[in-house]
């Protein structure tokens, strides 16, 4: 029997909830591996082909607000840990895209997703 998700996708909070969730573990996981961050931009843009799956659309505005979120997080992380803690984040984190995969790290991410998005109110 398949676990449930951790992503809240049903409501509007949760849909961004999720896109800094996802797009975190896309920018952790492309530093790891390459040695860099993405942009706002490319945070923006992956935001939205990620929408579009879902038929689900935001403001260039809030995508790109959405896109800035993740990377503070992606950057906290990867300052506050060893590299090899932050690979294994980076990887629970990616593998927690699959709705199938239950982790506990990526539980808490997810929860430091929520309060970040709450705590930085959209202009």
């Amino acid at each position: 029997m398949p676990q449930p998700s951790i992503f809240p996708t049903t409501t509007e909070r949760g849909i961004r909830v999720a896109l800094i969730f996802a797009l975190a573990a896309e920018r952790l996981s492309g530093f790891y591996e390459h040695g860099g961050w993405l942009t706002e931009a490319q945070g923006a843009t992956l935001a939205a082909d990620w929408l579009r799956r879902s038929k689900r659309n935001l403001e260039l505005a809030e995508r790109r607000r959405l896109s800035a979120l993740s990377d503070t997080l992606a950057r906290q992380i990867q300052s506050s840990v060893s590299r090899e803690a932050g690979l294994y984040i980076a990887h629970e984190m990616m593998e927690a895209l699959d709705p199938n995969y239950v982790s506990e790290v990526a539980q808490s991410m997810m929860t430091e997703c929520e309060r970040l998005l709450d705590e930085t109110p959209a202009d």
